[in-house]
Parts: C-alpha cells; structure tokens; sequence
C-alpha cells in the first residue's frame, strides 16, 4: 500500500502569504514584503511522493531523515516518474533504486578523532571547525537551503543549522573568541527572517512550516554584550519581523479563539502557543507520525499538527505536552500556552523595545513597553503556582494549569518576569524535584521520552544556572553548573565525546528516548560547557 501526504498547492501559497502577513503585522511596515514573498521550496514529500511514502513507510533508513537529506542525480520528477514505472518490475529492489538515484549524507561526526591528551576546554576549540559549514549554492532537489555566510551545525545526524540550538553554541564560540562566526550566524538568521518571515527550526524546506523558541534576540544580543540596544536598533527590522510572525492573528481575535500561534483567553489576554502550518506527518520523521496517528484513534491531522508544534517546542517529545502525562498517543502541544515561549517573546518585546528607543521611535518603544508589561502579568497570573511555588504550563481549552511543572519553570528567572521570593521558591522546588546528581532533569516524570527523566540537557541547565544568578541564587547555580559539568568531563574522559543529552540520575547508562540514537557533535553542549568553564574555572580541569 502507499501511503502519500502532501500540501496542495494552495495551501503552500497561503503559506507564502500568512509569511508576508507577518511580516507586516504590528506594524513593521512594508519594507520586507518583497523579501518574504518568494515560494516555499517543495519538501521530499511533495518532490517525489510516492518514491518517499514508499521508503519511509517502508523503512529503507533506520533513521528517517536520512533520505530527506539526500541528494537526488536527477531531477526530481523523473525520479518519481522511474519509480513509478519501476516499482512493479520482477526483481525491482527499493533500497538498490534509491541508491543508484540519491547521493546520501553522512554524519558529521563520523571523521573526528578525538585527542584524550587534550583538556576538555582544548578539544572543543578543535571541535568549531568540524562542525563549521561553509555557504553553498543551492542544488536542485536538495531540501537544504542556502544560507550566505559560514554557520556551525550540532554534529551527527544534524548537518544543518538549527534555530534555538545557535543560541547555545554562541556561548561557546564567544567565549572561544571567535565574534566573526557569531555576527554570521545572526547574519544567516536575519536572512533567513528576510526571505521567508520567520526562522525556520532548520535550514531545510521540511522545517519552513514551524520555528523554534524564539531565542534570536539573544543572539543579537552577543553581539554587543556592553550595550545590547545597539545591537537590537541594528537588527531591529528582522526583530520586529519575527515578532509579527509569533503574533500574527492577534488583532481581531475573539476571547476563547486560537490563530496559528496566538491565543485570546476568556478575559481577552493574549498569549502564545507553539504550532505548525501544516497538519501531516513530519518529512524526517514520517514513518512514526503515520503510526503513532493510527494508534491514537485520534483525528489524523490533530496528531500530526500537534507533533509538529511539539517539534517547534523543541521538547520533541516531552510529558509535559501529553494530557495523560505519559503517552505519546495524547499529545495536545496546541492546546497548551508555554511558560517557556512567553518567558522569550517578553524578552524580545523588551528588546524590541531597547531598539527601538535607540532611533527614538518612541511610539514602538511606547508600543512594546506595554507589550512586555500585559505579558509579564498574563505569565504571572495564569502561569504562577501559588502552591507549589513553582512556573507552569497552562491549558486554554481547559482554563487551568497542566499541572505537569518542569525545567521550563526557571524561563522567567532567565527572562526576568519572577518576583524574587517566587525565583527563590523555584529554586526550592527545584532543588527537590529536578536536581540529580548531574544536574536538572528536564522533568520528573519517567515517559522513555527524550525530554524527561532521566535525562539532563545543557541548554536547560543554562537557563536555570543564568536566571538563578540573576536573581542572586549563586550558591544553588554553581550547584547545578558544578554537578553537570561532572557529567560531561566523566563521559569526555571515558569517550572523548560530547554528547547532545545525558543521563544525570546517574545509572551509568547513556542518555536515551526519542527517536534517534543519542548524537555526539555537540554544539549546545560545547557551547553550555565553555560558558560554565569560563563561569566557574575550577570546572575546567587538566
């Protein structure tokens, strides 16, 4: 049987236009229409249908993304149009035909040799330049898109930039001295904001339909860590652009209504939710989301679109988005309002807001001001438990709390929304609840997902150590820096590795879940690592 999900083609049109809406929404003016108008490239699914469905339902890959990576030696349409005539053949073999048409990828970790006589602070200064890529033209066929300057890639199966990871990686590279890598990045970012409305959760076409949490205004941010706000002015149009995408549908919208990624709550607040534009099964991941939707007895599309969004999350997958807690089945990532997201887009407001009043556009700093004030209270009154004294997820369809706490409760410490007894009784709880004997877990609950116990994340472990010391947690933030760093200098010295997750329950086994073997690279990891090496240097050892 072949199975074959694809957009039509009005639907990736409107895609092109809800881009150029964005764009223009709250408004940043025309000025970036044109550059957002251009057509979505078409994803493998949709180049070459029912070649795809056929090999990822039929799982020629053990990994998915491998063939959506792949390069094909022709063109596309005669590719399929083989296949098609092919396929039926005595002897006809799938994995021989994808072979003889696909150059595929390999991993970039697979040629690094790791030096053990080097500290671990030496070898992730040799790691930046294995995992830099160098700009390349567009190839027909290819689902990678183009960016102009160099950009550094997580490692392994990930051989292409992605959103939210950078940030983390930026830490490294700044602390490695390298600024010119930095300003490129946020180049490639801000060009991709021009063409297409928003960033991409990767550089690829399979990931134009959703985004990542919205971390670039801290990306700018590096760029001038002594006086932000010139930064911000510079970047301002690609800021305010983002900005408009994480926002669009906001005006008009009746209270209890939901638009892409925006929600109107009973008493007319506005918050935001993660979401994708499209409703089917992921390109990189196809095979799992046609399964997991025939075993839900759910509504295809519901599942799919709430995978995505889970994707956008980066929490792919997490209990925290399931509304059982614990079954991947019941996932409802549409439905929830994220403390994380709200914690960032408050922290974008504010520096859209710094921007703007270093060109004394004083009604957008006025405008945004008030954006970031009517946020700040909205995460405080729907997203604050009193009672456990702790930031959480909540429900808009339900108009309650998920009730399913975890890391993302230290965003607002990070982006400066807490109070400083409610940082203080975060750190409280979390010091019972997520702190292991290498770190925070990403959630106390136990699913076999990637994003929960036992697993610990650098990223995360930032975002708790950075919003602690702000509010002047130190001894807890060096707690947790000290504990995890102990983690991935054991794991350094034992493999010569950085990996992208660990296990820091501490059962001695790797860090497991999800939908791929675990990865070694690891950009955020080496980013997080060098930060709290320079941080802390007894963390740094010989």
């Amino acid at each position: 049987m072949t199975f074959s999900f694809t957009l039509p083609r009005h639907c990736r049109a409107r895609l092109v236009v809800m881009a150029v809406a964005a764009s223009l929404a709250l408004g940043s003016g025309a000025a970036g229409a044109d550059a957002v108008a251009s057509a979505y490239p078409t994803p493998p699914s949709e180049l070459y249908p029912q070649l795809f469905a056929a090999v990822q339902m039929g799982q020629v890959f053990k990994d998915g993304k491998t063939f959506v990576d792949a390069l094909p030696k022709g063109r596309p349409a005669a590719i399929e149009a083989e296949y098609r005539q092919a396929k039926d053949r005595p002897g006809f073999t799938l994995g021989d035909f994808v072979q003889q048409h696909f150059d595929l990828p390999k991993d970039n970790a697979d040629a690094y040799v790791s030096d053990r006589s080097q500290s671990l602070q030496q070898h992730i200064a040799g790691l930046w330049p294995h995992l830099t890529q160098q700009p390349a033209k567009a190839s027909a066929g290819s689902s990678l898109l183009p960016l102009p300057q160099p950009y550094v890639v997580p490692g392994g199966r990930f051989r292409e930039v992605y959103y939210w990871d950078s940030y983390f990686t930026m830490l490294g590279l700044l602390q490695n001295g390298k600024p010119q890598l930095i300003r490129a990045m946020v180049d490639n970012f801000a060009s991709l904001i021009d063409r297409y409305g928003h960033i991409p959760n990767g550089n690829r076409s399979y990931y134009l339909s959703r985004s990542q949490p919205p971390f670039y205004f801290k990306m700018v941010g590096l760029l001038s860590t002594q006086d932000q706000a010139a930064a911000y002015a510079r970047y301002l149009p690609q800021l305010r652009r983002e900005y408009g995408f994480w926002m669009d549908g906001e005006r008009g919208l009746k209270p209890g209504a939901a638009y892409r990624r925006v929600v109107a709550l009973a008493d007319g607040t506005v918050l935001n939710r993660y979401y994708d534009d499209r409703a089917v099964p992921r390109d990189e991941s196809y095979a799992e989301d046609v399964n997991l939707a025939r075993q839900s007895g759910r509504q295809p599309a519901e599942v799919y679109r709430d995978v995505r969004a889970g994707a956008e999350s980066g929490w792919d997958f997490s209990s925290r988005w399931f509304a059982d807690g614990k079954t991947l089945a019941t996932i409802e990532t549409t439905a929830i309002l994220p403390v994380d997201l709200n914690s960032l887009l408050y922290g974008l407001e504010n520096a859209i807001r710094l921007g703007c009043e270093r060109v004394r556009d004083l009604a957008c700093s006025g405008d945004f001001r008030q954006r970031a004030e009517r946020r700040r209270i909205a995460v405080q009154k729907y997203m604050w438990d009193e009672t456990g004294g702790y930031y959480v997820d909540y429900q808009w369809r339900k108009q309650q709390s998920t009730a399913r706490p975890g890391a993302a409760a230290f965003y607002p410490l990070f982006a400066g929304i807490a109070e400083p007894a409610q940082a203080a009784r975060v750190a409280q709880w979390a010091g019972k609840e997520l702190l292991k004997p290498y770190g925070i877990v990403t959630t106390p609950v136990d699913s076999g997902q990637q994003w929960d116990v036992p697993n610990g994340w650098a990223p995360l472990q930032w975002i708790a150590v950075d919003g602690l010391n702000r509010y002047g947690l130190h001894a807890q933030a060096r707690d947790i820096a000290t504990r995890w760093m102990g983690k991935v200098q054991q794991v350094y010295a034992s493999s010569g590795k950085l990996v992208e997750k660990y296990d820091v329950v501490g059962s001695g086994a790797e860090a497991g879940g999800g939908e791929y073997a675990l990865q070694d690279g690891f950009g955020w990891t080496n980013g997080v690592a060098m930060q709290l090496m320079t941080l802390y240097p007894e963390l740094n050892r010989p």
